[in-house]
């Protein structure tokens, strides 16, 4: 067991020396900021590194490495709509109400986007941008059919899904 530790270790640390600063190069030129390439390169090793079996026979690791980054910079865009959004939603809310929310109430808020951006991760494509659409944008079951070249009884399976998916990590909508 400890022979496959260090063999996994050796791995690890192999292609982290071999590649990240040509990762980070690779994101900074991509993104323009050195501080979100290096956050970019660094959670595309983590996620390499949490999921083990990546490692084993890996024959183009720079673009395993291209791959996964670029899933992570999807991750993050949508993340930054969920968070205009809100943004958005917000100043609506203070301009009604006369005020911002408190603290703990924006802390609340974001974590439960944060808790649904991760459950949205949980499923596949057409049902994340189905939720996206339906709850964002506030398109009826027939547009967003449309737009992904289903059928409405698609769509309500697709949100189905994803409900589904945010009910089993406790997520609240």
């Amino acid at each position: 067991m400890a022979v496959a530790d260090n063999s996994l270790q050796h791995d690890v640390e192999s292609l982290y020396s071999n590649h990240h600063g040509w990762l980070f190069g690779w994101l900074r030129k991509k993104m323009g900021c050195a501080h979100n390439a290096a956050d970019i390169a660094q959670d595309t090793f983590l996620r390499i590194i949490t999921s083990r079996d990546a490692l084993i026979g890996m024959q183009e690791p720079r673009a395993y490495l291209t791959t996964t980054a670029k899933r992570l910079l999807v991750d993050r865009a949508r993340r930054q709509v969920i968070e205009q959004h809100y943004l958005a939603q917000l100043a609506i809310t203070a301009e009604l109400m006369g005020g911002y929310p408190a603290p703990d109430e924006l802390l609340q808020a974001i974590e439960a986007l944060e808790q649904i951006s991760a459950a949205l991760q949980g499923v596949a494509v057409n049902a994340r941008q189905a939720f996206l659409l339906h709850y964002l944008d506030g398109q009826t079951h027939a547009a967003i059919a449309a737009e992904l070249g289903v059928s409405t009884k698609t769509v309500q399976k697709y949100l189905i899904q994803t409900l589904l998916s945010c009910r089993g990590r406790d997520v609240l909508i």
